[in-house]
């Protein structure tokens, strides 16, 4: 391609050409746009930003274009969607604005914005929270939270808030020197609580605190006043959720009292401030105080009746005691007396029992002696015979002798020695000889 036949012109008087043509164009200038605003800054009094388009099923980039409001007409606009959004002119928002196409032969295409519909963020602002809340209702998580089971009195508490806030200040004072002297055991797991960080730094902490559940016996979630915009970031369905399905009570103290956010829909307790949930969980200790001391009356009372129905009774039974004595002794007495004339009849009775028993008995003994003496008698002249048959005298008279030395009856040859005095004895007479031996 030969350079000297191409016809080009200088960037400069190109962009004027764009310029001229956007100019002319009546349907750039005067024309509202539905955009967010994203990067917004204020610098000398001008308000610059980036205005984009995401698809709403992805949330890809579709449109982005710069944009910007003068100091001319931006303290003005600025004040009046303050107004009617609560809110401050900030990045993230839903926007509705009027713009003019600009172009700058040196800065290129600029939008300039010279309206702001608020009524429209506002509207998308409400919009917003509505849609949470209604998939929070579905999912049926907007009675989870609050359905859990507080402890009597909840004492020992996670706190999610920025350390140095004013509001954790005021909590904290407010818990500390309660007028009923109640101890309160609180732990801070910080967190941002405005800005794009608030959503992942608050579930950051809510994570902290799950990893030590056991610890505590609720959670509160605090954060002093601010503008609109600031407690936007509150109107969040992952946050919402997160603290839905929590495992334990949590309170949401966010704002002022006007102020609402959807976390207020799903949290057990909602109040006004950061001194409101103090007092809130103040209250509870307070009442179960004031319980106790129903419960300390009651027993005093009831300790004060059993004493003096005691006494009553006691009464009764001292006047009561003599008269009772005096009719036991005077029964006794009848009785002791009835015993004494029993007396002599019971015991005529026992020893006539008792003499007709022993004679029985001596008859018996009687009857007994007798047999046995009976038995005795045979058994003595039983062995009488037998003596008698087997007496030495019988021996002799049937024929036999007995030998005997020194009065010792001889009954072995071998008690006797070779001229041994022996005496003989016969049944009719004795015979003195001398042994002599033999062998045989």
């Amino acid at each position: 391609m030969n350079s000297q036949s191409i016809q080009a012109i200088p960037l400069s008087l190109y962009n004027a050409r764009i310029k001229n043509a956007l100019n002319v164009a009546p349907d750039l200038q005067g024309q509202w746009v539905l955009a967010e605003t994203s990067d917004v800054s204020v610098r000398r009094g001008h308000c610059y930003m980036e205005l984009v388009e995401k698809d709403s099923g992805t949330g890809a980039m579709v449109a982005k274009v710069g944009a910007v409001i003068w100091a001319t007409s931006f303290s003005h606009l600025a004040a009046q969607f303050a107004s009617v959004t609560g809110s401050t002119f900030t990045t993230g928002m839903k926007v509705m604005v009027r713009v003019n196409a600009n172009f700058h032969e040196q800065y290129g295409l600029k939008l300039i914005i010279t309206d702001i519909n608020p009524e429209f963020t506002l509207g998308d602002m409400a919009r917003q929270r509505r849609e949470i809340l209604e998939r929070l209702q579905r999912e049926g998580l907007i009675e989870r939270n609050r359905n859990l089971p507080w402890p009597i009195v909840p004492q020992r508490i996670a706190v999610v808030s920025a350390a140095g806030a004013a509001g954790y200040g005021d909590f904290m004072n407010q818990l500390t020197n309660n007028p009923y002297g109640l101890k309160f055991y609180t732990c801070l797991f910080q967190a941002m609580m405005q800005g794009t960080n608030t959503v992942p730094s608050i579930l950051g902490a809510l994570q902290r605190i799950e990893e030590v559940i056991d610890l505590f016996d609720c959670v509160v979630i605090i954060r002093g006043g601010g503008s609109t915009t600031d407690l936007n970031w509150f109107d969040n369905y992952d946050l919402a959720r997160r603290i839905a399905l929590f495992g334990l009570p949590v309170i949401v103290g966010i704002g002022h009292e006007r102020d609402v956010t959807v976390l207020d829909y799903v949290a057990a307790m909602r109040v006004k401030t950061p001194t409101a949930a103090a007092e809130w969980l103040i209250g509870r200790g307070a009442d179960e105080l004031a319980h106790l001391n129903e419960l300390q009356t009651a027993v005093v009372t009831t300790a004060r009746e059993m004493v003096g129905h005691a006494r009553e009774q006691l009464a009764y039974y001292t006047s009561f005691i003599p008269a009772a004595a005096r009719r036991i002794i005077d029964t006794s007495r009848l009785r002791l007396d009835h015993l004494k004339d029993a007396i002599p009849l019971a015991v005529s009775g026992r020893v006539t029992g008792e003499r007709t028993r022993l004679t029985h008995l001596v008859d018996i003994m009687k009857a007994a002696l007798n047999n046995q003496l009976e038995r005795q008698q045979m058994r003595l002249e039983a062995l009488t015979d037998k003596v008698s048959l087997l007496s030495p005298q019988n021996t002799l008279n049937r024929g036999y002798a007995l030998v005997s030395r020194s009065g010792q009856i001889v009954t072995d040859a071998a008690q006797l020695n070779d001229g041994d005095p022996i005496t003989i004895h016969l049944r009719d007479g004795n015979i003195n000889a001398q042994c002599t031996m033999h062998n045989s």
